[in-house]
């Protein structure tokens, strides 16, 4: 048996209200980048479902810049450590450079692909330049007086660079080395949030909170006109320059996404996110790129809740719309039928995966207001169950993808939610730390006072399963609205915390907390015998089990990063992807008999190839 990558379903990228967020487009328009949580994607444009992740930053990411030639990234972090990395090849860090004691808010890159200049909110300073090889001093960034948020390099001869702050002011530097030149005041009367120079080298654009957009000369900084006064409403977050320098395109909190005719000084074109006539924080623009090798006339934006506008010339509305999650991934489902991978995260965003494109939709309805700590998939009723921490049990019907009925409040905060009876209508069961509540339709049914501390729960079909910190399974039997105690389970050296039934044969894997995962077979409810206690490879607590559908084989997930996948028919082997989630595997489900899906605390979800499976 083997396992390898075969795709990564990238994070959505990171974000912060009332801050830039930073995107990065590759030369040749085929890619950008962006930060999300502490790592790097770098995503196809034209199929988003081919990305590479960079997973070497310690510290939460904030900003990655291609250089001109395309084959580097330099990324940054909050911790003011800069990274230069073969976007390419192998994904090797070229070189790692402390430049602040504070957060790095932007990058840029001089023409050649040699130096860098990177700012942000710094103690002693707020930015320096360096060489992108070596990281030696080639100038200095001075001339604010508070945080730095945007840098821009002039690709030509002479050298020009320019800085945006939130003093209000710009400051023109020339190099290299890069020297304080002119610091231009009264333009911008609040902060400024963009930089860019254009292609040609010939103008140099500011933006910011002002809603003020303002065009001054490449060369020598002189400030040349203000263009767009009032037609922003909210703080302009990006702006970026077609390839010809002749227009150039802005995105504002007011929702808005507007591409300028620079010459004539006026707009061209406006996209307004949302619905017509309604204010949504979540859809205010953050962030904007214009592929310079392309000539599709396309424009990708970046809204608050981080999904990816594709914009095109001529067309009203996005052709494209790229989901996905900006916090840990913590649960995760799969309904064969549809053959959709349902996820949750920490903040309580609710995706469906379609496998056959690597699209993920929205879950329309009332979604869940944090933490999603549970999916239970039903197979007679077309229906997926969630729980999570605002104390929750939501309903999903499958075919339409929306939560629908009426959400039901749990006895306290739901440990993990299970789907079991062998009749029409199934009966969902929800763990907590006072009973186990049985539902149908949503409507509480019955319920099973405990007196332990639950952490997971599974069923299958009239068995049901209960791990908890006292390193007991307890093994009931389902009858209508009730639950009746057939058996204990007490070989765990240490608290349990995943249980999985597999689909076939009557097993139940029970993951611990120490790592260790057991497999035990029922030939009834109340007998159940260890089938193996050797799969034991993780270091941290085993947070999620899969099984293959033919119930020889299972793939599991840890807090140690790492995905392991096993085989009954020698269960002292199994196959590895070490790291596979940065922090921690927090769902796993398998799709298919050679395809195994994961996610993580990354954010991002993976899809993996199993291959000579015994």
């Amino acid at each position: 048996m083997s396992i390898t990558a075969d795709g990564i379903w990238a994070a959505s990228p990171s974000t912060t209200r009332g801050q830039s967020t930073p995107l990065s487009s590759s030369s040749d328009g085929q890619s950008i980048a962006y930060a999300a949580n502490k790592s790097i994607f770098v995503r196809n444009i034209d199929d988003p479902s081919i990305a590479r992740q960079y997973t070497e930053h310690v510290s939460q990411t904030t900003v990655a810049r291609f250089s001109p030639s395309g084959f580097y990234v330099a990324s940054g972090d909050v911790s003011g450590t800069v990274r230069v990395w073969d976007c390419k090849g192998e994904g090797a860090t070229k070189g790692e450079y402390h430049i602040i004691a504070g957060r790095i808010n932007d990058i840029a890159w001089d023409g050649d692909s040699q130096r860098i200049i990177a700012v942000g909110d710094g103690k002693e300073r707020f930015g320096h330049c360096i060489t992108a090889d070596s990281g030696n001093s080639v100038g200095e960034i001075s001339g604010h007086s508070s945080q730095i948020n945007s840098v821009s390099i002039r690709q030509q001869r002479p050298l020009r660079a320019a800085t945006g702050s939130d003093d209000t002011s710009l400051v023109f530097y020339h190099g290299a080395p890069f020297k304080f030149n002119t610091s231009l005041r009264g333009k911008h009367d609040k902060f400024i949030y963009g930089t860019a120079f254009s292609p040609d080298g010939a103008s140099l654009v500011s933006v910011g909170s002002d809603k003020r957009i303002w065009l001054y000369d490449g060369k020598t900084g002189e400030a040349k006109n203000q263009i767009g006064e009032g037609e922003h409403k909210g703080s302009i977050f990006g702006v970026s320059w077609a390839k010809d320098s002749k227009k150039l395109v802005t995105a504002s909190a007011d929702q808005t996404v507007k591409i300028w005719d620079v010459e004539a000084a006026k707009c061209v074109q406006t996209w307004r996110m949302g619905e017509e006539g309604t204010v949504s924080i979540a859809n205010q623009q953050v962030g904007v790129t214009w592929p310079s090798g392309r000539s599709d006339g396309l424009v990708i934006s970046v809204d608050l809740d981080g999904n990816l506008n594709y914009l095109q010339e001529g067309n009203d509305k996005p052709v494209r719309v790229v989901h996905g999650h900006q916090k840990a991934i913590t649960a995760a489902g799969y309904t064969p039928k549809d053959k959709t991978l349902w996820t949750g995260s920490y903040d309580g965003r609710v995706r469906a995966w379609d496998l056959s494109t690597a699209d993920a939709n929205k879950v329309d309805g009332e979604s869940p207001k944090n933490y999603v700590s549970a999916f239970a998939p039903s197979q007679s009723d077309g229906r997926i169950y969630s729980v999570s921490w605002d104390d929750t049990l939501r309903t999903i019907d499958t075919p339409t993808r929306s939560f629908i009925g009426s959400s039901s409040k749990t006895d306290g905060q739901p440990k993990s939610v299970a789907v079991g009876g062998s009749g029409s209508k199934p009966v969902t069961l929800v763990a907590t730390n006072s009973a186990i509540t049985l539902y149908n339709e949503g409507e509480q049914i019955g319920s099973l006072p405990i007196s332990f501390t639950p952490t997971s729960i599974a069923a299958k079909d009239d068995i049901v399963a209960v791990g908890a910190e006292d390193k007991v399974v307890r093994i009931y039997t389902l009858s209508g609205n009730s639950l009746s105690a057939a058996a204990e389970i007490r070989d765990a050296t240490a608290a349990i915390s995943t249980l999985a039934f597999s689909s076939s044969a009557c097993r139940l894997a029970v993951g611990l907390s120490n790592g260790k995962i057991y497999v035990y077979t029922s030939s009834s409810p109340s007998e159940w015998a260890l089938t193996t206690n050797r799969w034991s490879a993780h270091t941290a607590r085993v947070t999620c089990i899969t099984w293959s559908p033919d119930g020889e084989k299972a793939a599991s997930g840890g807090l140690d990063t790492n995905v392991f996948v096993w085989s009954l028919a020698d269960p002292g082997k199994r196959v590895k992807a070490m790291n596979a989630h940065k922090d921690g595997v927090g769902g796993i489900a398998w799709t298919e008999p050679s395809k195994i899906i994961s996610c993580g605390a990354d954010a991002a979800v993976k899809v993996w190839k199993v291959e000579n499976v015994q």
